[in-house]
């Protein structure tokens, strides 16, 4: 599987690409925006890993044009030490994960092999989930065609996006722990994490609920998890 590293820090280059290596990856590598996209379109990765800070450029210019020519490619943030801000802006502009520095390489590659796990398809969907179609109220995502639908409109979601949803649809009227939802979805377990589940459930948001602010369909309960109602009007019986 090949990994675009996109950072700045040769040195940090270097070495991530040496781990990556030795763990069976193939990594290429860029030092700014334009080499990044350059990269992107030449060797077509599989996952890639940006570091939100370019010097001259900034990572999320690079993660916003990398989102519009593909959805559903995974895109780790590195981010800096203990920079709420950074962290937010990353995953709000569309990345599936993030780091800060400093990390170890083992648990960059831990959360390398758990996105390329789940971009395709191992371990994933739940088993306990078998549907291949499900519905909430006028939300409509179909597993076979990997599609989500909204009163019949389709919705573009991130491969990441795509398995939050799954997994609260198919607990809809339940609330889903923080702790589930990580280890379901992004594959880990961590305490800290909570931040990538409440950013991209605002996503969600943003792209589900008629009015993000004021949400009707998708709940977040601190210190708990998220809960997807299930008593909402249904959709029409020729859209299920």
């Amino acid at each position: 599987m090949r990994i675009l590293l996109v950072d700045d820090d040769r040195e940090l280059i270097d070495l991530l690409a040496f781990a990556l290596k030795r763990a069976g990856l193939e990594p290429v590598s860029a030092h700014d925006a334009s080499s990044a996209l350059r990269v992107y379109e030449d060797r077509e990765p599989d996952l890639v890993v940006l570091d939100i800070n370019l010097g001259t450029s900034s990572g999320l210019d690079v993660l916003r044009e990398l989102r519009r020519r593909a959805t559903q490619l995974p895109v780790i943030m590195l981010t800096a030490l203990d920079s709420e801000e950074d962290k937010v802006r990353g995953l709000e502009a569309g990345a599936d994960d993030y780091l800060t520095k400093p990390f170890s390489h083992r648990e960059l590659i831990a959360r390398i092999r758990a996105q390329l796990r789940r971009s395709s398809g191992q371990d994933w969907p739940p088993k306990r989930a078998p549907e291949t179609r499900l519905a909430v109220g006028t939300i409509i995502l179909d597993m076979a065609e990997h599609s989500v639908t909204k009163s019949g409109m389709p919705v573009s979601l991130t491969v990441t996006e795509f398995r939050l949803l799954h997994c609260l649809m198919s607990s809809a009227g339940t609330v889903v722990h923080t702790a589930t939802l990580l280890k379901q979805v992004w594959g880990y377990n961590d305490p800290g994490g909570s931040d990538v589940v409440r950013v991209t459930v605002h996503r969600l948001r943003r792209k589900l609920e008629e009015d993000p602010s004021r949400p009707n369909l998708l709940h977040t309960i601190p210190g708990v998890g998220v809960l997807m109602k299930s008593d909402l009007p249904a959709a029409s019986p020729e859209a299920v």
